[in-house]
């Protein structure tokens, strides 16, 4: 995915292709950014729409078209 932007990730909607516990929509809840370089991403929180719960990974994880896809489907 070549248009993925960490200005964009706030609130955006994504789909896991791969769901487990019935967790397939997931909402961006928090950017966290380098504190040496505030322009630099490093993880994203996603929240499970069905169930609340949170998970960190690093951002870029979300251009994996094998297991993300943007917007809910």
């Amino acid at each position: 995915m070549t248009d993925l932007s960490p200005k964009k990730l706030l609130h955006s909607k994504w789909t896991a292709l791969a769901p487990r516990d019935r967790e397939k929509h997931f909402l961006v809840v928090a950017v966290e950014h380098d504190p040496l370089d505030a322009q630099r991403v490093t993880t994203i929180t996603l929240e499970a729409v069905l169930s609340r719960r949170h998970y960190t990974l690093p951002w870029r994880a979300l251009a994996d078209a094998a297991h993300w896809q943007r917007g809910w489907r």
